[in-house]
């Protein structure tokens, strides 16, 4: 299936708007260098996270940033472009975290959002369940992440 647009934006996305079988892609994100380190240093301080010139003589032959910075920059794109700023009420979590292929200083991410189920609520009929399997793709669209999210979003208001 072909990439398609929301009818409307992300500032007035409700439930109704997320339609399974959709797909949506946002981007770009540069990853840097420096917050890489940054990054690396403050939570997952790894020698090809830390050290641009000790990084070389890994398996990564230079600086990567760590998979949980890749999350946090899809996190980015995906509150700012995908997910409501009206509707949103979280998350239970994420399933099939996956980083495929090393993010290195420089890359242009982007995703790709496919809406694979929703479902309204029967028990909270003001709200639905939206699935999503996201991918960030790098700039040459090789993907480097993958996973799958699942989000509680409230219904349009009825006005009678």
């Amino acid at each position: 299936m072909e990439s398609s647009e929301f009818l409307v934006s992300v500032q007035s996305r409700y439930f109704e708007d997320y339609v399974a079988g959709t797909i949506h892609e946002f981007g770009t994100i540069t990853v840097e260098e420096d917050e890489i380190v940054a990054f690396g240093r403050r939570f997952d301080p790894q020698v090809f996270h830390t050290d641009p010139e000790a990084a070389k003589s890994t398996i990564y032959t230079g600086l990567i940033a760590s998979g949980w910075h890749t999350a946090a920059l899809m996190m980015r794109l995906f509150v700012d472009n995908y997910l409501s700023h009206v509707a949103s009420l979280g998350s239970p979590g994420v399933d099939e975290l996956r980083w495929i292929l090393p993010v290195r200083p420089g890359d242009k991410l982007s995703l790709r959002v496919t809406i694979t189920q929703t479902n309204r609520s029967r028990s909270k009929p003001d709200r639905g369940i939206v699935h999503s399997f996201i991918e960030v793709l790098n700039q040459d669209r090789i993907v480097a992440m993958s996973m799958k999210a699942v989000n509680f979003l409230l219904c349009r208001p009825s006005f009678p």
